[in-house]
């Protein structure tokens, strides 16, 4: 985000709307696509979080920006969820070229891992109940810390622990049928 030079360098000037979507719009978008399952759903949480975003910038205390939006659009998520019980959730498809984000060019294996989170794993992510699926796509996927998770959740870091161990131990069965047997 851009600072005033001089002396007057710790007050904060807001990004404009295009610096924002710019910068952010692959991050969120893939994180809105790990959360909802479905392109269409993903891109309308993303359209959601930056007008959130846009609207709240004149009252956000300059911290982690990024933290700011995984919370945004999170919380939007968990919102829609509990307002319509159920979003669609179709499988990926062609969309997996645009869950990576530029960032993962430049780290290979985060690409290869995003752009190869299959239908099996995405079912399987899908399966779990909302706040599950949020904690371990912001822990596995995302790379966020559990103190991270828990501000962007607004839980205890007890509760990002519980729910991240039940969500693996959810996938893991879920995945089971995918095991490769190893002989000796």
């Amino acid at each position: 985000m851009t600072k005033t030079p001089g002396p007057e360098a710790s007050a904060w000037v807001p990004p404009t709307w295009d610096e924002i979507v710019r910068e952010h719009s692959a991050r969120v978008y893939r994180l809105a696509y790990r959360l909802t399952g479905d392109r269409q759903d993903a891109e309308d949480l993303t359209q959601e979080t930056f007008l959130r975003v846009f609207r709240s910038l004149s009252s956000y205390t300059p911290g982690t920006f990024e933290g700011w939006l995984h919370r945004i659009t999170t919380n939007l998520f968990l919102d829609q969820v509990r307002r319509k019980k159920r979003i669609r959730f179709e499988a990926m498809g062609e969309d997996a070229s645009r869950v990576a984000s530029d960032d993962d060019r430049s780290r290979p294996e985060r690409g290869f891992e995003h752009g190869n989170l299959d239908h099996d794993v995405q079912s399987a992510l899908d399966a779990l109940r909302p706040e599950y699926r949020a904690a371990v796509v912001l822990c596995d996927i995302e790379g966020l810390s559990y103190e991270e998770i828990a501000v962007t959740l607004g839980v205890k870091i007890g509760t990002v622990r519980s729910r991240i161990h039940r969500a693996r131990a959810q996938l893991r069965e879920a995945l089971e049928h995918r095991r490769v047997e190893v002989t000796r």
